[in-house]
């Protein structure tokens, strides 16, 4: 089966199920990438403030734990904003390899670090990172494999989904290996709510940006004017649960199917878990990983950790 029709396969059943979803990577065409990008500069958007100061104020610590030679293999590349900290002070790196599913944003956002590091062996890899895939050969052979998966994007699966995504991880560090990773954490709901229901409608945009991808490149005939962005903290849950929520009784297709929907049904597109410290830890070992270092922010709102295989 071909990549398409598979990726097509999988997003009827999601629509077919009790509770209609979509997967979250289906947020990450080129338009909805440089949505996700807008929505980092957001102020109401914690996480990746947090985050990069966390980076910042830590940095040759981080580096000194990825150490020499290492090859940088990072899951869902984006800007690579925050990877450009790591490049300009991991100065003995055998190669960066982002792996993105967005196959022109990552050309372009790999062309970029090339100009800015011309002597970083940079190698793009255009694929679906939740499954193992082939990595390239480094001019220069790594010591080790460190992957790289910053800004939380974790918390963005289900507990089993992140549970094969980590597997997938300790798999492509290989023997030696290592995970430097963005974990958010358990705080006041209401930072959390403010997060992902921005003022300016850019998350909103986001959200509904799946449906037109799915219209673009999967025969889908959505009205985004009849859906709505709904982002809603579940505490017992402990994640953010994102919906597109329709706002009158219609019927879509998409490929060859055709689905009804109810006014007020929603279409969940994503979870975002926060995690306390000790069940992170917890999950990550049962990957085959073992937290090494946990590098929070002042308020913990927001860790980086770095994990070895065990």
């Amino acid at each position: 089966m071909a990549v398409k029709d598979s990726e097509i396969s999988e997003i009827i059943r999601g629509l077919s199920a009790t509770q209609k979803h979509i997967s979250p990577k289906y947020f990450y065409d080129e338009r909805g990438s440089q949505l996700f990008d807008a929505i980092t500069r957001l102020p109401e958007y914690y996480l990746t403030n947090t985050e990069l100061g966390i980076m910042r104020d830590n940095i040759d610590e981080i580096v000194a734990m990825v150490g020499r030679q290492a090859s940088l293999i990072e899951f869902g590349s984006g800007s690579s904003l925050k990877t450009r900290i790591l490049l300009e002070h991991l100065s003995e790196l055998a190669a960066y390899v982002p792996v993105d599913i967005s196959d022109e944003h990552l050309r372009s956002s790999a062309a970029d670090i090339r100009d800015e590091f011309p002597h970083i062996d940079v190698l793009p890899v255009v694929a679906d990172f939740t499954k193992q895939f082939d990595l390239p050969t480094p001019t220069v052979m790594p010591v080790r494999n460190v992957v790289y998966f910053p800004g939380s994007t974790i918390g963005n699966f289900e507990y089993d989904m992140a549970m094969e995504l980590l597997r997938v991880m300790h798999h492509e560090a290989g023997k030696n290996g290592a995970l430097l990773i963005g974990v958010d954490l358990q705080k006041d709901p209401q930072i959390i709510e403010d997060a992902y229901n921005d003022s300016a409608g850019v998350t909103a945009e986001f959200n509904l940006n799946m449906l037109q991808h799915l219209n673009r490149n999967f025969g889908g005939n959505f009205n985004l004017g009849e859906f709505k962005h709904s982002a809603n903290y579940d505490p017992e849950g402990g994640r953010v649960v994102i919906e597109l929520v329709s706002q009158t009784e219609q019927t879509f297709e998409v490929g060859d199917s055709a689905f009804n929907i109810a006014d007020g049904e929603a279409i969940l597109t994503e979870y975002s878990h926060k995690y306390t410290l000790d069940g992170f830890a917890a999950m990550a070992k049962a990957a085959g990983f073992s937290v090494q270092k946990v590098w929070t922010d002042a308020e913990q709102l927001f860790s980086v950790q770095f994990l070895t295989r065990d």
